[in-house]
């Protein structure tokens, strides 16, 4: 468990490269309403052979950015079957593996995610699931690149003690890791071992904090 001081102040960007800036800025901008908020003309960027390109971003809410990058002249890549613009697969990879690459973004409440889902039902990119999974609510569709994008909301805050399990899973994984045996079994006794190791400490803490 870290215990150095916490100095980001949250995400200023996600980038991803685009062929088809045409279909991104309209699913973006006209489809879900984030606007176009900088954009930078890069000519003679970079080292040589370097291609000019132009750096475009979306206001996605609260200080936060979408971006993409168009460069001129370059054609798309081969595609293999499954994937993205940017990462494509062959049919041996599976689509789970695939899909875990994506960008969620959050929403206040289930007014503000059926109303997203209104808004891709009404367009060339329909929603595709909407489930809800743990403390959270999501939909899924894909842009036009083929990535993954996810709009989720919260179905309740997440307590401390969620947070407490959350570090214990992750130590837990990594000790696993490190002894050669990364399964899930191993990974729920370790998980176990460590709250009774420190079950004691825990219970000094609470003691303290009555007093």
């Amino acid at each position: 468990m870290t215990t150095k001081s916490h100095l980001a102040d949250g995400v200023d960007h996600v980038a991803y490269p685009t062929f088809d800036p045409t279909a991104t800025v309209h699913f973006y901008r006209d489809v879900l309403g984030f606007p176009v908020v900088h954009s930078i003309c890069a000519a003679g960027w970079g080292p040589e052979k370097h291609p000019d390109f132009i750096h475009f971003f979306f206001d996605i809410g609260k200080g936060d950015r979408l971006a993409f990058f168009y460069y001129f002249g370059l054609e798309p890549f081969d595609q293999g079957a499954r994937g993205d613009a940017y990462t494509t697969h062959g049919n041996d990879v599976p689509l789970y593996f695939v899909r875990s690459r994506h960008l969620a973004i959050h929403v206040a409440g289930d007014e503000e995610l059926t109303e997203y889902q209104r808004r891709l039902d009404a367009s060339e990119w329909p929603c595709e699931l909407r489930l809800q999974h743990e403390t959270i609510e999501s939909i899924y569709t894909h842009d036009p690149n083929g990535y993954l994008i996810e709009f989720t909301r919260a179905l309740r805050p997440v307590t401390p003690q969620e947070d407490l399990d959350a570090n214990l899973t992750i130590d837990a994984l990594l000790d696993v890791i490190a002894r050669g045996e990364p399964n899930m079994a191993a990974l729920l006794t370790r998980k176990a071992e460590l709250i009774v190791e420190q079950a004691p400490l825990w219970t000094r803490k609470r003691e303290e904090v009555s007093q």
